[in-house]
């Protein structure tokens, strides 16, 4: 049995992924936050977690980002892409009149900003620590709304408003599986590095990027974040296609070490 940590309680698209991802045996581990499913694999509490780490819209999920960078040596495992769509859930019985706040993760309210402005001016957006937590909230909440998926709904007893309210069709999430150690090749990779400058100095982000162009390596993304040590002082995220024990990979990386 694979005990997974995700981001909880039962509902949340951290969940669905984590169903859609092809793990042995799963056994749901439900945390209250991105930092608790990282905590729970790297004590041992969970063999692997799901945690979303890149957004459509919203973009880089920074608690994600961070976890990998700053507090754990958690590697990313595999990914999954998974269609995201937003209903708007509240208790049986509400109407969209009645509605006075909404309840929503941030990342849900930043993908579903547009509708709530349109349809919902005025009314107070209230952070949750999960789409599933929020329903589970509205529905006992009167006068509450929620933004989460319909199956939230159906888990806690909500009555699904409005279906699709996301800003943009085509809604996707990536999530990655977290745990110890890098997995062998498989000939269809991805690698993802979080690189530190020694000093900053001016061609830094051009000597990194060039080290990538003369190995003929192709990068998917690249993302500053600050280092938390002082204003203006970043570190670079860079998503690539290969593994990095492949030949031309690790010598990039060989070269960038000494730099």
């Amino acid at each position: 049995m694979t005990r997974i940590a995700f981001l909880g309680p039962a509902g949340t698209f951290s969940e669905v992924a984590l169903f859609s991802i092809a793990l042995p045996d799963p056994d749901p581990v439900a945390c209250t936050s991105i930092a608790e499913v990282f905590e729970a694999v790297e004590r041992g509490k969970a063999d692997v977690g799901v945690v979303p780490i890149e957004n459509s819209i919203e973009g880089s999920v920074a608690a994600t980002l961070d976890s990998l960078a700053f507090d754990t040596s958690l590697e990313i495992q595999r990914e999954l892409v998974l269609d995201i769509s937003f209903a708007l859930v509240t208790a049986p019985g509400t109407k969209l009149a009645d509605v006075n706040c909404v309840a929503a993760h941030p990342q849900a309210g930043g993908q579903c900003r547009r509708w709530l402005e349109r349809h919902l001016p005025g009314r107070t957006v209230i952070a949750a620590n999960s789409n599933a937590e929020a329903v589970r909230t509205a529905v006992a909440t009167p006068g509450m709304a929620a933004l989460g998926p319909a199956l939230a709904a159906e888990l806690y007893g909500g009555e699904v408003l409005e279906q699709g309210v996301e800003d943009y069709a085509g809604n996707q999430t990536r999530f990655v599986v977290i745990g110890h150690g890098i997995v062998p090749p498989s000939g269809h990779d991805k690698t993802s590095l979080a690189l530190f400058m020694k000093k900053d100095r001016p061609g830094a982000l051009l000597m990194i990027l060039s080290e990538f162009a003369y190995a003929d390596i192709n990068l998917t993304k690249i993302q500053s974040r600050p280092t938390k040590r002082q204003l203006g002082d970043y570190m670079f995220f860079v998503d690539l296609e290969g593994h990095a024990e492949d030949p031309e990979i690790r010598l990039a990386l060989d070269c960038l070490r000494l730099k």
